[in-house]
C-alpha cells in the first residue's frame, strides 16, 4: 500500500479536505494519508508549485502525490496521473512544474476511466445527485490516487500521453544573476527563482540592494536580508517583519544578484 501525500487550496473551514480523504478511505481502505498543506492561497498555482518543490525531495519513492489547486475545474483542462520516482495525480495546469524539475515524469495517463465515488448508505432526496463538474478532487483525483495507492495498473486509468505534452508554468530556476520573485510564504518572505545566494553579495530588488547573509539574525530587527532558504532558493525577508508589505514586493518582480565586488561598501553600524 503506497502512502498518499495530499496538498490543496481547500482550506479547513469547509468539508472538502475531509470528503476527499473519506473517498480515499472508501476506495483504498487502510491507505495512509499525509496532509502537506491545505491553506494555500486559493487558485495560486505558483505558490502551490513551490510548496510541492519544497516537499517532494522528502517524500518516499513510490508514494502518491495528490495535489488539487484547480482554477480550471470543469473546463477543458485535462486530469492526469504521471510518475517518475513518485506518482502525481491532479489537474494538468502546471501545478507540478517545479516538482518535475526534481522528479521528471517518465509516463503519463489521462484520467478518463475513473469511477467516481457514490454516497455511502444515504437515501438521497428525490431528484438529488452530486454535481459532476466542480469537485474533481472528490470525483476523479481521489479515486485515481486510491487506485495507485493500491498498486493497481495505471493503464486502467485512461489513455497514455507523452510526458513532454504535460502543461508547465513559465518558470525558470537559475543560478543567476537574473531572476524573479516566485512566490511568498505566510510570513511575507519572498522566495525567488535564484539557486545561488553568495554570502557577502547583495540582491537588487524594487530599487534597493539587500545584503545576502546566512540567516535572519545577522541583521538588525526590522532590516531586510537575503539568504538561502530551506528549499535551496534565495529568499528575501525582514528580520521579524513582513518583507512583502514593507518592501512593496510582488510576484514576478525582477531580482538581480550582485557579487561582493559589485556590492556597495557597508556603513559602520548599519
Amino acid at each position: 500500500m503506497r502512502p498518499v501525500f495530499f496538498l490543496s487550496d481547500f482550506g479547513l473551514e469547509d468539508p472538502y479536505v475531509g470528503v476527499v480523504k473519506a473517498v480515499l478511505g472508501q476506495k483504498a481502505p487502510g491507505t495512509k494519508v499525509v496532509d502537506l498543506a491545505h491553506a494555500l492561497p486559493p487558485q495560486d498555482l505558483r505558490r502551490a508549485a513551490y510548496a510541492l518543490f519544497e516537499a517532494v525531495p522528502y517524500l518516499p519513492e513510490e508514494s502518491v502525490v495528490l495535489a488539487v489547486v484547480d482554477p480550471g475545474v470543469g473546463t477543458g483542462r485535462r486530469a492526469i496521473a504521471a510518475w517518475g520516482k513518485r506518482f502525481y495525480v491532479g489537474p494538468d495546469n502546471g501545478l507540478f512544474t517545479l516538482a518535475w524539475l526534481l522528479d521528471p515524469p517518465q509516463r503519463a495517463f489521462l484520467l478518463e476511466r475513473v469511477a467516481p465515488p457514490g454516497p455511502q448508505g444515504i437515501g438521497p432526496l428525490p431528484g438529488w445527485r452530486p454535481g459532476e463538474a466542480t469537485f474533481h478532487g472528490r470525483d476523479r483525483f481521489a479515486p485515481a490516487a486510491a487506485h495507485l495507492a493500491l498498486g493497481l495498473p495505471p493503464e486502467a486509468l485512461g489513455p497514455e500521453i507523452p510526458p513532454q505534452d504535460l502543461v508547465r508554468l513559465s518558470l525558470r530556476l537559475s543560478p543567476g544573476p537574473e531572476g524573479e520573485i516566485l512566490t511568498f510564504d505566510r510570513f511575507g518572505n519572498a522566495i525567488t527563482t535564484l539557486l545561488e545566494a553568495p554570502l557577502g553579495g547583495v540582491v537588487a530588488v524594487a530599487g534597493r540592494e539587500v545584503p545576502i547573509r546566512r540567516t535572519f539574525g545577522e541583521v538588525g530587527v526590522g532590516e531586510a536580508v537575503a539568504y538561502r532558504g530551506s528549499a535551496g532558493l534565495l529568499e528575501i525577508a525582514l528580520n521579524q517583519g513582513n518583507a512583502r508589505e514593507a518592501l512593496g514586493l510582488k510576484e514576478g518582480l525582477p531580482v538581480r544578484l550582485k557579487t561582493k565586488s559589485e556590492a556597495p561598501p557597508e556603513t559602520p553600524g548599519r
